[in-house]
């Protein structure tokens, strides 16, 4: 049985623009379970990365509960958020932010140690994920500029997982990257989930989505629908393409 991993309670979130404010998510109830894998989707505007970021405790709501497990985030601050993220959370980016003046393996090694300072642990980890992702020892030395889109996105996902975080959220993970390079990260990421990494993705690409086992679309700030897919399986692709289409045309997408 699958336990609820993150609960939010009439999550509000508002900024304000020239005096004028603007309320960018509106009193949320969402419940976020253990080894899922949750995308996010709506159009230009409807608020993902906000809610993202709050999900994550990088931003702090407005309003209303954030609740990881027994932990209420929306009371903590900054530095004691900082703590929070650190040993429960991974994040993957569009923009990867690999440091340019260290190596693949170092980059990794950097967020390992922060956590554990068993240097030979984390160093046995973070090779043992890197050739999971396919980065074997011939890139562990390279710098971010020798990599391929794809690779760099690989070694980000492995710098995610090497604290053995509790949720890994990424942000349009694969939207600067090409079709091939897309595919690769993707598989990375479904292989992850298939082990029991729970994951929280925001996306506006169907083909990305399509690796969700449920899918939330947010309209103006509010969950409009919310579809359960279930497990990803490429023989399954186009039926479950077929089902991910029709929802999206039922949400006005």
């Amino acid at each position: 049985m699958q336990n609820v991993i993150l609960r939010t309670e009439k999550l509000c979130k508002s900024f304000s623009s020239g005096g004028i404010q603007q309320h960018v998510l509106k009193n949320l109830d969402i419940s976020l379970m253990e080894g899922d894998f949750t995308v996010i989707m709506g159009s230009s505007g409807s608020g993902k990365s906000t809610l993202l970021y709050a999900l994550s405790g990088m931003d702090k709501p407005t309003l209303g509960e954030i609740n990881f497990e027994k932990q209420n985030i929306s009371k903590l601050n900054n530095d004691q958020l900082a703590v929070f993220r650190r040993y429960n959370c991974g994040f993957v980016f569009q923009q990867i932010y690999l440091l340019d003046n260290m190596s693949v393996l170092d980059n990794v090694l950097a967020s390992g140690l922060l956590v554990s300072k068993n240097k030979l642990a984390i160093v046995s980890k973070a090779k043992q994920l890197l050739a999971q992702v396919g980065l074997y020892e011939a890139s562990w030395g390279k710098f971010p500029s020798q990599l391929s889109g794809g690779e760099a996105q690989r070694a980000g996902i492995v710098r995610a997982l090497i604290n053995s975080p509790n949720i890994v959220f990424a942000d349009e993970p694969t939207g600067a990257l090409n079709s091939a390079a897309s595919d690769s990260v993707l598989d990375v990421m479904t292989e992850v989930n298939h082990n029991g990494q729970s994951i929280v993705m925001v996306t506006h690409d169907i083909k990305t989505a399509l690796r969700g086992n449920r899918v939330l679309y947010l309209r103006d700030g509010v969950i409009y629908g919310d579809l359960k897919l279930g497990a990803y399986h490429v023989d399954h692709n186009r039926e479950r393409y077929e089902k991910l289409n029709a929802f999206l045309a039922e949400m006005g997408w």
